[in-house]
């Protein structure tokens, strides 16, 4: 029998599903994914093993609906980061437009990934209730202590906070695409955990409580009786580092590359000016000025042979959050050379004569990032604004709103 290419949509869309669990009573959604890297399993292991937890021990939600997403479907079973592009670095919105109006047989692997995973958020946004929280669960080809990744807003900050691992901000800056990207432009909180190494089973364990936390935090359930027991197994296991970090340099690699990361680094690790860290084309690549380093590449696929990273102090967290509560940035289309770019003002286009006394520590703490520079402007974008605070005006983490 010959199946239509729906009919096979919907049995992959089935396969995706790992777990949907809903409460009789309404309330948040929670909605995880795993394996949107193929050689990153640890997340889809995680998802199941809590659900069997659950389902084993009969144990109800409280409140709202739990929801569990396998990634990139043919790259988990050929093991591998992506077969024809990386699923995170397409979901820019001008992307997601051009893969749509595709026709199916001309759509690549991840393509056709992307528009399954599309089409189930949209029926996630559509048929459950409000606030939403999307994870991305992760693992990374070096050895690192468990973190968080977000698109700097400040909801997505007041939540991560409450987690015992360090968080990174500012990667949207430096990443075309990723997926929580996409979300958070729709305003919603959107965080992203590394969980450990790809191959390290702690990653996995590190993965589970990292979920059980978050179903805690959000809401669903508020009394689960292993929570001290996850929360001090993150803790040590990130050396209680619950810091904000931000990246403030990228090594990007070209398509084809042959770099290669000298054996023996880790995330995290502080680092002098000069310290050799690899080869490319057989020349040096070393340390342009001290900081922490970050991601260093051990795997054959990637765009980044690592980034580079330092602590964000407490006081720059609680300014740039008044600044934002106060609107503060609406204030820069006064300046000389700044306009919008869209009728959505969301983007800012600054003439160069004026971004030049405006670094971009200011622009960070009004809630500016990913540059993109030309010949004669920076443009800006502010998410700040699509963020649905009021979602989440009524959670025990999100003073103030």
């Amino acid at each position: 029998m010959i199946r239509t290419q729906r009919e096979e949509n919907k049995t992959v869309a089935g396969e995706r599903i790992l777990c949907r669990m809903n409460s009789d009573k309404p309330g948040p959604t929670v909605v995880f994914f795993g394996g949107i890297h193929g050689n990153e399993p640890a997340g889809v292991a995680a998802l199941t093993e809590v659900t069997k937890t659950l389902n084993c021990k009969g144990a109800a939600l409280d409140k709202g609906s739990l929801i569990g997403i396998r990634g990139n479907l043919p790259a988990l079973l050929q093991k591998e980061r992506f077969l024809d592009h990386d699923l995170n670095r397409i979901w820019s919105r001008s992307r997601l437009e051009t893969v749509l109006a595709k026709p199916e047989h001309q759509r690549s692997s991840e393509e056709k990934e992307l528009v399954l995973i599309y089409e189930l958020i949209q029926e996630v946004l559509q048929s459950y209730s409000p606030p939403f929280y999307f994870i991305d669960l992760h693992t990374t080809s070096s050895r690192t202590r468990p973190f968080i990744t977000i698109n700097d807003s400040i909801i997505n900050r007041y939540f991560s906070r409450i987690f015992p691992v360090p968080v990174i901000l500012g990667i949207e800056e430096y990443l075309d695409g990723p997926l929580l990207s996409y979300i958070n432009e729709l305003g919603y909180v959107a965080l992203g955990f590394e969980s450990g190494t790809h191959d390290d089973p702690a990653a996995i364990r590190n993965a589970e409580d990292f979920i059980w936390l978050t179903l805690v935090y959000a809401g669903l359930l508020p009394d689960y009786r292993g929570r001290e027991e996850s929360y001090n197994r993150l803790d040590r296991a990130s050396e209680s580092d619950h810091d904000f970090y931000e990246i403030f340099y990228r090594h990007k690699l070209p398509d084809s590359h042959t770099f290669k990361m000298n054996e023996g680094f880790k995330s995290f690790q502080p680092l002098p000016k000069g310290t050799v860290l690899g080869f490319e084309a057989g020349s040096p690549v070393a340390m342009h000025k001290k900081g922490i380093l970050f991601m260093p590449l051990y795997q054959k696929q990637g765009e980044e042979g690592f980034f580079l990273i330092r602590k964000t102090p407490s006081w720059a967290l609680k300014l740039s959050a008044r600044l934002r509560k106060w609107k503060t940035h609406e204030l820069l289309t006064r300046l000389p050379g700044v306009r919008w770019t869209d009728t959505e003002e969301d983007k800012l286009e600054v003439d160069l004569s004026v971004a030049r006394f405006m670094n971009r520590p200011i622009f960070h703490l009004l809630g500016y990032r990913s540059q993109q520079r030309d010949k004669t402007h920076l443009i800006i974008s502010n998410r700040e604004h699509k963020a649905r605070n009021s979602d989440y005006k009524n959670t025990f983490w999100f003073p103030g709103h």
